[in-house]
Order: C-alpha cells, then sequence, then structure tokens
C-alpha cells in the first residue's frame, strides 16, 4: 500500500504547537479510489445535513451520513442523528486506516459535497459524545481540495491539499485549540466525500 508514496513523512506533525496532524498521503491507487468512490455515492444512505443556529434550522446542500458498529446518538450543531450498521465497504476502509494508524475506530461521520461551493465553516470536532483527545481519521475521495486549520488563540494557520484516496489524522488536543474547514472554491466542479472515523465514548 506504500508503493504510491515516497515522500511523504506520515510521522511529520503539520501543526506547529498544541495538538497533531499526520497525513499519509494516498492510501489506495487511483483505480481502487475511483472503486471506492463510486460504491459510496451509490450505496451510502446520504441525507441533507441540518443544523440549529440562533433556533433557526438550516438545512445545507452538503449531504451527511452516520454510521458505527452500534446506532450511537451523535449530536452536533443542535441535531442528533442515531448510526446506520457498517456497509461493507466502510468495515474495509476502517481496517484499512486501522491497519495503517495503529488507532481503532467505532463510527464514522461521512460528508459528501457536491462541488467546490460546498465547504465547511470553522469549527472543532468537540463533542461530547466523542472520545477526548481521540483520533479522527480522515479519508477524502474525489475531487481534491485544500484543508484549512486556524489555532484559536494564535490565529496562526497551516494550510494542505488533501488527495483522492488519502487519509489524514487529527489527534491528541488538536480539537481543543485549532478549528479546521473545508473552504469553498469556484475551481472545483465535482463531488468529494469525505470520511471521518470516530470514537463515540458509551
Amino acid at each position: 500500500m506504500d508503493l504510491f508514496n515516497f515522500e511523504i513523512d506520515k510521522t511529520k506533525n503539520w501543526l506547529p504547537q498544541d495538538g497533531t496532524v499526520n497525513y499519509y498521503g494516498k492510501l489506495l491507487n487511483k483505480k481502487e479510489a475511483d472503486v471506492y468512490l463510486n460504491s459510496l455515492l451509490e450505496t451510502i444512505e446520504w441525507r441533507n445535513d441540518e443544523a440549529v443556529i440562533f433556533g433557526k434550522r438550516i438545512i445545507t446542500k452538503r449531504k451527511v451520513a452516520w454510521y458505527g458498529e452500534k446506532p450511537f446518538e451523535y449530536t452536533y450543531s443542535n441535531t442528533t442523528k442515531y448510526a446506520l450498521p457498517w456497509t461493507k465497504e466502510l468495515l474495509e476502509l476502517k481496517t484499512l486506516i486501522e491497519i495503517e494508524t495503529g488507532e481503532t475506530f467505532n463510527s464514522c461521520l461521512l460528508n459528501l459535497y457536491h462541488n467546490g461551493e460546498e465547504g465547511m465553516a470553522w469549527h472543532s470536532d468537540g463533542e461530547t459524545d466523542l472520545k477526548k483527545d481521540g483520533a479522527i481519521g480522515s479519508l477524502s475521495f474525489g475531487a481534491e481540495r485544500k484543508f484549512a486549520f486556524k489555532h484559536k488563540r494564535s490565529n496562526e494557520k497551516v494550510e494542505m491539499i488533501l488527495e483522492h484516496g488519502s487519509l489524514l489524522v487529527m489527534k491528541d488536543t488538536t480539537q481543543t485549540h485549532w478549528l479546521h474547514r473545508l473552504p469553498p472554491t469556484k475551481k472545483v466542479t465535482t463531488p468529494r466525500v469525505n470520511l471521518t472515523f470516530r470514537t463515540i465514548v458509551e
């Protein structure tokens, strides 16, 4: 699986302080990643995301799905989701990144961005349902997109490009001290599917 990334240093911490972000590059070659992208687009039960902001219910163009080994509850933006059972493809990908990282995960939040005009605002994944300082494994399929981090106190920024079939891992105190976002862009016209494997604490 490492044939595609001679130059990627998986141990490099992309954050200068207060957290750990490792970029593993492409875990899958283009053919394998294409197969997973098409399968995820077709088999996942995508729904428009909902958020309650200042008492007003917002429906996003971006679509989401929530899967896990149990029907876990997951609450963010004042809405609660219940996890669907793993699909074959999600279990395969979970196993792949667990072997690669040495971490374990019991759930996955998926995002579907139809094109570059759909993104994600600055936020951190600090929900109380999640294991504190636990790893979040982010697998990307489809369009390459810029991904950005911003330190909550110093406003220092770190930016990177997430490739088709690639893995990014955020862990330790990253969510406490850093925000992250997927900035919108008019340059991208094709979809991106992002899988964020997580650990829910029961």
